[in-house]
């Protein structure tokens, strides 16, 4: 691992984007509090609610490729390996990698299928995994610490 002045490491790119994902995730923090009537009824919310998950799992697998290339581990074929390789660094448990790589095939759904998106699966995910975007960046958060 690479030591604490390692020129390689771009820590002030990491902590912009874990910045912009805690400033992401404060605004969904916000739309959380929609009940499913609302959510479901309202573009406005869903809307948001939709773009600003897409942009807080990109911030995800954006940080990732960055720690990945700054440490010159194996690159990723797709963005559901991100995790796992960061995982293999010892960056993030190996449990909560599946965890990641779940919401990155969430962000594809958004992404690649947003015509047909069910608005009750993106409230669902809304409610119930805000937690671990903050899990993520205490892993990173830590592992800065330590570079």
């Amino acid at each position: 691992m690479p030591d604490k002045t390692d020129p390689n490491i771009e820590k002030t790119l990491i902590t912009t984007k874990l910045s912009k994902l805690n400033q992401y995730l404060r605004f969904l923090k916000e739309l959380q509090k929609s009940t499913i009537e609302e959510f479901t009824g309202d573009f406005k919310i869903s809307g948001a609610a939709e773009r600003y998950l897409q942009v807080a799992i990109e911030c995800i697998i954006d940080i990732g490729n960055e720690i990945i290339s700054s440490l010159q581990l194996k690159r990723p074929e797709r963005y559901r390996d991100i995790p796992y390789i960061l995982s293999e660094a010892k960056i993030i448990p190996k449990t909560f990698a599946e965890t990641i790589a779940s919401m990155i095939g969430f962000r594809n759904l958004l992404v690649h299928d947003y015509s047909s998106i069910n608005l009750n699966l993106v409230y669902e995910f809304l409610q119930t995994k805000l937690s671990d975007f903050e899990d993520f960046m205490k892993y990173i958060a830590k592992w800065l610490e330590k570079t």
